[in-house]
């Protein structure tokens, strides 16, 4: 297993998205968002992705060349139309407007529309904190997770993001996780594995608590907290779909499936601006609060970026494939 630097991750995914049919400036950006991943460990929104992205371009499931729209039709509302492109580059295209918003009115939604998967929503929420705002992100995704007691899929994983500013230009407090209890990649890398995976993160199609990977993606995720999950899960519905302006999860089909119509999801943001008054000294004293005990730690705080990671031979072969290197 080879150790990789993150940069030269980053150039070899640039030049295979190019290489598939991606602008210059949009397989920059995606290049950017998939290290980023891999530098914080997330490889199933960083490499994981990158020959899904690669197929999709090809097969023009998902436009590499596309030119968002972007509106304001209220000074609190910022819409963006991805036009079936991916959501990284629309999202940047349009965050400069947005937090200019924020830091006028207080508080801006910002809303992705007729977008591909957006994978990381740390990805994005991150660039808010570091703009000088509270960033709050959700998203939908192809149905998984069926109402508690069901077992008809009728949501996403559906994931929640929020990262918080310091005040210096960079990020007090990020978390970023699925609202089901595990992301649906730990399931298909299970399965590519050949590995159980622990009882209580699916059921079967039957409704039944399952350790089969394979059963799991016939049947149902489960939300984080049961119940309580699964209201936070609609809630990233609500917004990023029926809000937002995406398609709902139930008509979403299969991420990675190389082909087949656009994945034209939806993606929310709420971007808060902490104004002038004690907002940091009340951050500060609360992170004392938090980490007064030895090990404890704002979520975010602290974690390592890597500048150089351990790519599996299979994966850094598909890299080198994708890139012609």
């Amino acid at each position: 297993m080879p150790e990789i630097s993150v940069a030269e991750i980053q150039r070899l995914s640039e030049t295979a998205l190019a290489t598939h049919g991606a602008g210059p400036a949009i397989a920059a950006e995606m290049a950017r968002a998939i290290a980023w991943a891999e530098a914080r460990g997330n490889r199933i929104c960083g490499l994981y992705y990158l020959e899904s992205y690669c197929q999709q371009l090809t097969s023009g499931r998902v436009d590499g060349r596309a030119v968002p729209g972007i509106s304001r039709p209220r000074a609190s509302e910022i819409r963006v139309d991805a036009a079936h492109g991916f959501a990284q580059p629309a999202f940047a295209a349009a965050l400069p407007l947005a937090l200019e918003a924020a830091h006028e009115t207080g508080v801006v939604s910002l809303a992705l529309h007729h977008a591909h998967t957006c994978t990381a929503l740390g990805y994005f929420t991150e660039q808010i904190a570091r703009g000088g705002a509270l960033g709050l992100g959700l998203t939908n995704a192809s149905p998984i997770v069926a109402a508690p007691g069901g077992k008809t899929r009728v949501i996403g994983t559906n994931p929640i993001a929020f990262a918080v500013p310091d005040g210096k230009g960079g990020v007090a407090m990020m978390f970023d996780q699925s609202t089901t209890t595990v992301a649906l990649g730990h399931i298909t890398m299970a399965k590519a594995a050949g590995r159980p995976i622990p009882e209580g993160w699916a059921v079967d199609a039957e409704g039944r608590p399952t350790t089969d990977p394979e059963a799991a993606l016939t049947g149902s995720l489960t939300s984080a907290g049961g119940y309580k999950g699964w209201g936070f899960g609609l809630m990233a519905e609500i917004l990023a779909a029926c809000l937002g302006g995406g398609v709902l999860s139930s008509e979403v089909a299969p991420l990675k499936a190389p082909e087949g119509a656009p994945h034209d999801l939806g993606q929310y943001f709420l971007l808060i601006d902490p104004g002038q008054g004690a907002f940091y000294d009340r951050l500060a004293e609360l992170g004392r609060v938090v980490t007064q005990d030895e090990g404890a730690r704002m979520p975010g705080a602290g974690r390592a970026v890597q500048e150089a990671i351990d790519v599996p031979d299979a994966l850094w072969h598909q890299l080198q494939s994708l890139a012609g290197a």
